[in-house]
């Protein structure tokens, strides 16, 4: 049973930061893919940074790139989100995404998400 736990949001101020973590728990692998989401009032899930398998490049959303910086520890099973120079329109709710291929089935595991507001 695989579960993903995130924690690090908060309230900040624009020109602010903070640092998202999700920790998985489970079998995982290196070479699976982990992932930050994010879903703001009114808006589809949008996908912000992704740190796929060992060997692999890190992956961003034009909003956020040259802000945001994704890292993982394989030994932690953990995945992190940093985020600088936040602005209000950061404001969301950032879920941990990791997918998983095991025996040619293709898992999705989503965590509660954690919620990130940036005031002006």
């Amino acid at each position: 049973q695989v579960q993903l736990v995130e924690s690090g949001g908060g309230l900040v101020q624009a020109g602010g930061s903070l640092r998202l973590s999700c920790a998985a728990s489970g079998i995982i692998f290196s070479i699976d893919t982990m992932s930050w989401y994010r879903q703001a009032p009114g808006k589809e899930r949008e996908l912000v940074a992704t740190a796929p398998s060992s060997g692999g490049s890190t992956k961003y959303a034009d909003s956020v790139k040259g802000r945001f910086t994704i890292s993982r520890d394989n030994a932690k099973n953990t995945v992190y989100l940093q985020m600088n120079s936040l602005k209000p329109e950061d404001t969301a709710v950032y879920y941990c995404n990791l997918l998983t291929v095991r025996s040619g089935v293709v898992n999705n595991y989503w965590g509660q998400g954690t919620q990130v507001t940036v005031s002006s």
